[in-house]
């Protein structure tokens, strides 16, 4: 049986922190591509580029990872992969993150990394969004790499029943501070 094949996006760009996270994350489970904005796109929502062409160039940021830089949002960078990078497999599940800050409640819609996550989730691919709440730059993404690898490991051996779509909020804490984890319905204010 082929590996699962694990898309990793975000919107902070390809040399965030936060992606370098997930990246080292998600590739203990199976293949992992990487397919990302050239530049921050922070509350871009689901918006789309139709004014101007798409560029996607392969780029070696992540060593033996497969990764390409997009010149659109992260919703075109999930288009892209999945009829572009991906046309003849669906991924078994698409990673976005680690975000700076947190996206609760209504700030999903406004969300680029939730966005990303939410497109796939369109597609029938599972998908789960990560965030850490913690603005710097210079984040500490310890404790989220522990829940990236407990989640992607649960999602890929059991799937997800309800939704296609995870959106996951990491507090800012050491992990053997996080007493655990809490699954509830997305607020709406």
């Amino acid at each position: 049986m082929d590996a699962p094949l694990i898309l990793v996006t975000n919107d902070d760009g390809m040399f965030a922190p936060g992606i370098k996270a997930l990246v080292e994350s998600a590739k203990e489970f199976g293949r992992v591509v990487v397919v990302a904005p050239d530049s921050p796109q922070s509350a871009k929502g689901h918006a789309i580029t139709i004014s101007s062409p798409l560029r996607l160039n392969r780029v070696d940021v992540f060593g033996d990872i497969e990764a390409y830089e997009c010149s659109g949002t992260p919703v075109d960078c999930v288009k892209l992969a999945k009829n572009v990078v991906f046309k003849d497999r669906k991924p078994d599940l698409c990673v976005s993150g680690v975000n700076h800050g947190s996206n609760a409640s209504i700030n999903i819609i406004y969300s680029g990394t939730m966005s990303a996550a939410m497109e796939s989730s369109l597609e029938g691919i599972d998908s789960i969004g990560f965030s850490l709440l913690d603005f710097s730059f210079k984040a500490d993404f310890s404790a989220s790499k522990v829940i990236a690898r407990q989640l992607i490991g649960h999602v890929l051996a059991n799937g997800l029943r309800e939704s296609k779509l995870l959106n996951v909020n990491i507090p800012k804490l050491p992990i053997d501070q996080i007493k655990g984890m809490r699954v509830c319905r997305q607020a709406n204010a």
